[in-house]
């Protein structure tokens, strides 16, 4: 423990420099407006600011995509509760009680309980992480390209059973992001693979570009016509976000309850933080003494739901800062950041990278309580920045996409590449096919053939190497187990009778 304790105030000397407080308070500002912003996500603003990590120290880069990541959680939660207005999945379940405590009269209230939850929820989930990272360190020397290979191979079945909707178009779009990123030389005879007689695409196809264009131009596509939201006039004072005793008596439990969901789910990649919303406010509700009156203003309905949310986001870090596998598509993004820089995300990054990654969980300290102080007396400019209407704000969006992408290397080709994966993007999203795992797929497929290949040199082309190391075998296993899992599911739910009338009415 004092050792991690000893590696924490490192972090905190990393995090407190002068350039790399500045990006981290960029980010979470950025981020806690667009999470206020609907239609504007995390992932077009991630990728539009992708560009300036190339030009940026790795430490600072990724304190500010974590501190967009984290910050739009907050934001999110403003738009829910004073407009009805889920901006992001996650906030829709905060909707159901925190509205209603607007309506009576209680916005100040719900945003403050929202504060406090995110507060608490994210400062557990920072521990939780530093308490992790011993034993991450301890087997560390135990992973090498058999075990890197098969939790490649577990995060992409992840990564590919993540999303909502028909397994097949998730593994489908799966297989697009291989197909992508088997683009450009091969490691091994150094020729040109798959790049339709370009030299452009020898280095392969830009992350920045796929990003900017998958989650950036798509979404502006299929967005650009909705109109901003009717904003109610409202003024909040300090005083009315601050709960009372009485409210925080009953607030504080869901929060723990709610953290603690939220960190189960955050240890397990792919699960999302929607899913964690969903789970706390629905076990809120069964512990409930008057579970009807939850849907009417219950305060422990938004108190739950922001602390599993908050709670999932930092824990998020674990999986793909120290394995790896990237739990959604920010976070591919961030490690798709980190691969930028010629870092290497896994078990070794701790102690190859210490300042990358204490400075982050210091930052995550930081960051949170900078995002308490400032959504105070900010709350009103964030309702006001609601009004913006699309027609202005895509275009300028797609401006600074455009400067950006060129800035990276000065090449008019990835401009391009932005447009192809833009209406690939939202000709995706037109079809109803999941566009996280695509990328996913780009992210961890080079990853996968790269350790496969080096698996067979050591093992002279003996697959068996696999299933003898202990932990590769493990992760195998889970992975066989995993797979057998989903068939057995999708099997029943196919096979399952039809509901009669009577089933349906009850």
């Amino acid at each position: 423990m004092s050792h991690s304790l000893t590696d924490l105030l490192y972090g905190f000397s990393v995090a407190f420099q002068w350039h790399n407080m500045l990006w981290c308070l960029f980010g979470i500002v950025v981020g806690n407006l667009i999470g206020v912003l609907p239609g504007m996500g995390v992932l077009s603003t991630m990728s539009i600011l992708l560009p300036l990590t190339y030009t940026m120290h790795p430490v600072a880069a990724i304190l500010m995509l974590a501190g967009i990541f984290y910050g739009s959680q907050y934001g999110g939660a403003i738009s829910a509760i004073l407009l009805n207005l889920p901006s992001h999945p996650p906030h829709a379940i905060t909707c159901l009680d925190g509205y209603p405590m607007t309506r009576r009269g209680q916005a100040g209230l719900a945003l403050g309980t929202t504060m406090l939850s995110s507060f608490v929820a994210a400062s557990i989930g920072i521990i939780i992480m530093i308490l992790a990272s011993p034993l991450l360190v301890h087997v560390a020397d135990s992973f090498g390209a058999p075990e890197m290979f098969s939790i490649m191979l577990l995060g992409l079945l992840i990564g590919a059973t993540m999303s909502r909707g028909p397994l097949v178009r998730s593994l489908a779009s799966t297989l697009i992001g291989l197909l992508v990123g088997t683009v450009g030389i091969d490691g091994d005879s150094g020729r040109l693979r798959f790049t339709f007689g370009t030299f452009n695409l020898a280095d392969g196809v830009e992350l920045v570009a796929m990003a900017m264009g998958l989650f950036g131009i798509a979404d502006f596509i299929m967005h650009v016509n909705r109109e901003p939201p009717v904003i109610p006039h409202a003024s909040l004072t300090l005083r009315d976000l601050i709960p009372s005793r009485s409210d925080l008596k009953r607030a504080f439990p869901a929060m723990l309850r709610g953290t603690g969901i939220g960190t189960l789910f955050g240890a397990l990649p792919g699960t999302g933080p929607t899913i964690a919303t969903f789970v706390a406010y629905a076990f809120e509700r069964r512990l409930s003494s008057t579970p009807s009156l939850f849907g009417t203003g219950q305060i422990e309905g938004v108190a739950a739901p922001e602390a599993a949310s908050h709670a999932k986001t930092q824990v998020d870090f674990i999986p793909t800062m120290t394995l790896g596998i990237p739990g959604d598509a920010m976070m591919a993004l961030i490690l798709g950041a980190l691969l930028i820089h010629g870092i290497q995300p896994g078990p070794q990054l701790i102690n190859e990278h210490p300042d990358i990654f204490w400075g982050l969980i210091a930052s995550f300290w930081i960051g949170n309580i900078l995002l308490l102080v400032l959504n105070m007396p900010l709350i009103g400019i964030w309702v006001w920045m609601l009004r913006v209407p699309h027609r202005i704000l895509f275009p300028s969006a797609i401006f600074f996409i455009a400067i950006g992408v060129y800035t990276t290397q000065n090449n008019l080709f990835h401009i391009w590449e932005v447009l192809f994966f833009g209406l690939l993007g939202a000709i995706m999203i037109f079809l109803d096919f999941p566009i996280a795992p695509l990328l996913l797929g780009f992210v961890l497929g080079p990853m996968l053939e790269e350790n496969l290949r080096r698996t067979m040199l050591l093992s002279h082309g003996n697959a068996a190497i696999l299933f003898t190391h202990p932990i590769s075998a493990t992760l195998i296993a889970l992975t066989a187990l995993l797979t057998g899992a989903i068939i057995i599911t999708k099997w029943r739910a196919a096979n399952a009778p039809p509901l009669t009338p009577a089933d349906e009415d009850l």
